[in-house]
């Protein structure tokens, strides 16, 4: 369970929970930059310049990667790891809606946006209208600085200012959203900031909000046990410390490690769904970005899974 965590904590980009969509966002910048990208987000290191949070820009510097490699080439591998992930998991969930989109759905739901970029940076077929649900400062945050650099949104789009442990449908349905059409919807970096009841809960909601034929896709992170966890974080400052990186607090201790959490295709498979899911690993194997860890303890990778609403 988490340790910074409270039923009814909040935060903007720069503090708890928001600053990981920094991270997430410093991670589809460095991926850009790649001769052999997977994924390309022109206006994710916009987002990243304007919010001057934390060390993500540092730790996910090939340049830094090299020092940290000198004095823990685990540790190292780890970063690299990190993002290669991230590019990897937005290619898997951007493949979730480009296949929504080809069966006909127009109507998106992105469940703790964050700084995602999908409404800005993809081509939605015409007719198609994307929400996006999170803390207000951070949507408020994203929205301003894309507006300042003249970035607009490419499809119709509807920013829903609001936490998910309150009542998103009530906002979701206010902003037009029609629980009678088919929806895709994306819990991608959402779960693990979830107590497993409030997963359930999460997909119970969207369970009764979706029409037959939605698909859902959502990104579960696995439990690592409290003695590699301590042992990660005792490594991860020490090359703070070296490199002089700036950390305010562990973000796993943002996260519920719950052991009893649902699993999220076999709960979607009992509750009218149809769902397959596929590790983290198998997918950054098959596109080549799988890094070689030490110790590595498979129950600890994230899964990916996806289900259409029968």
């Amino acid at each position: 369970m988490s340790s910074l965590r409270t039923h009814d904590d909040t935060w903007d980009i720069a503090s708890s929970v928001g600053t990981t969509a920094v991270m997430v966002a410093s991670a589809r910048a460095a991926e850009t930059a790649r001769d052999d990208a997977l994924i390309t987000d022109p206006y994710a290191a916009v987002l990243v310049e304007g919010a001057g949070t934390g060390p993500w820009t540092t730790m996910l510097d090939e340049k830094v990667v090299e020092k940290a490699a000198a004095i823990d080439p685990e540790v190292a591998a780890i970063f690299r790891h990190m993002r290669n992930y991230q590019a990897v998991r937005t290619h898997f969930f951007d493949e979730h809606f480009a296949k929504a989109a080809a069966a006909g759905i127009r109507q998106i739901v992105i469940l703790a946006s964050g700084l995602d970029s999908r409404a800005y940076r993809i081509e939605w077929p015409e007719g198609t209208t994307v929400f996006e649900i999170d803390q207000p400062k951070v949507l408020q945050y994203k929205a301003e600085t894309l507006a300042d650099n003249d970035v607009k949104p490419r499809v119709t789009l509807h920013q829903v200012p609001v936490d998910l442990r309150y009542d998103w449908p009530t906002a979701l349905r206010e902003n037009g959203f029609d629980p009678d059409q088919p929806t895709a919807w994306l819990a991608e970096g959402l779960l693990m900031y979830l107590p497993a009841d409030a997963q359930d809960r999460l997909f119970e909601l969207i369970t009764e909000l979706s029409a037959p034929g939605s698909r859902v896709a959502a990104e579960a992170v696995g439990v690592r046990s409290d003695e590699r966890r301590a042992e990660m974080q005792e490594r991860f400052e020490k090359i703070a410390d070296e490199l002089g990186i700036e950390r305010e607090f562990d973000v796993a201790e943002l996260m519920y490690n719950d052991p009893d959490r649902a699993n999220v295709a076999d709960w979607l498979n009992a509750h009218g769904w149809r769902a397959d899911s596929v590790p983290s690993q198998d997918e950054m194997r098959r596109l080549g970005r799988l890094v070689d860890l030490q110790n590595a303890d498979d129950d600890a990778f994230a899964t990916f899974t996806t289900a259409e609403r029968l």
